[in-house]
């Protein structure tokens, strides 16, 4: 997965933002204000992405690729490394949950006014 893909994706997400609140070089995708991806774009060969934390287990069981996250909550977030996952429809399905995390998460006024925008 390359770069530009991957912030495509993400921005075409209703609610979403793209930022660098950390430095220069980690770019955060955000949903209403709440963080769903965030990856390097020096050596931008993962990503970290929210999930289940059920989900996360057996994804990181299933795929070498997939462990806990980097800097994060390891039972809520996973980073994946790109080499290793075979298909780039496996990480945009990742992405879609991580969004629904986040999304479920907002307050319902919040929710609301996302699902306006969709």
């Amino acid at each position: 997965m390359n770069i530009e893909a991957l912030r495509n994706y993400c921005l075409a997400k209703p609610g979403t933002t793209e930022s660098f609140p950390f430095d220069e070089t980690t770019l955060v995708f955000k949903v209403m204000g709440k963080m769903f991806a965030l990856t390097d774009l020096v050596e931008n060969r993962s990503v970290n992405l929210k999930c289940d934390p059920e989900l996360a287990i057996q994804l990181r069981e299933r795929f070498d690729a997939v462990q806990p996250g980097f800097h994060m909550s390891k039972s809520l977030w996973n980073t994946v490394n790109y080499d290793g996952i075979p298909d780039d429809q496996l990480i945009y399905e990742w992405i879609d949950h991580s969004y629904e995390q986040v999304v479920k998460g907002l307050p319902k006024k919040i929710r609301n006014q996302l699902a306006e925008m969709s």
